[in-house]
């Protein structure tokens, strides 16, 4: 318990920037209206994409003789793609939502 305690007070600068940008991303979050919603996802999706490329950067640099961290990196980078993918895929599916659908035929 006393490391605990010592490493809450080494830290405790950190431990508030992380408290405050907890907040202060939920109420960002919070007011965003809903029409910017799919082009911040999209934003987002490349951000992960830039993500992904430091992940395969990383991986490369790693030494050969470690199975632990290759099998770590390459799932990193596995699910980080499904993240992308899964991102677009429903950003695809809310912009479908705006389209307007073709007037049935007499």
């Amino acid at each position: 318990m006393e490391q605990l305690f010592a490493f809450l007070e080494a830290h405790m600068q950190m431990l508030f920037m992380l408290i405050l940008m907890i907040f202060v991303g939920i109420e960002v979050i919070s007011h965003v209206p809903s029409v910017l919603h799919t082009p911040l996802m999209s934003g987002a999706n490349a951000i992960h994409g830039v993500v992904i490329v430091g992940a395969m950067l990383v991986l490369l640099n790693a030494d050969p003789n470690n199975i632990a961290t290759l099998v770590l990196g390459f799932v990193a980078v596995v699910l980080g793609t499904l993240n992308v993918v899964g991102g677009f895929v429903v950003t695809d599916r809310m912009l479908e939502m705006f389209k307007k659908k073709p007037a049935p035929k007499k």
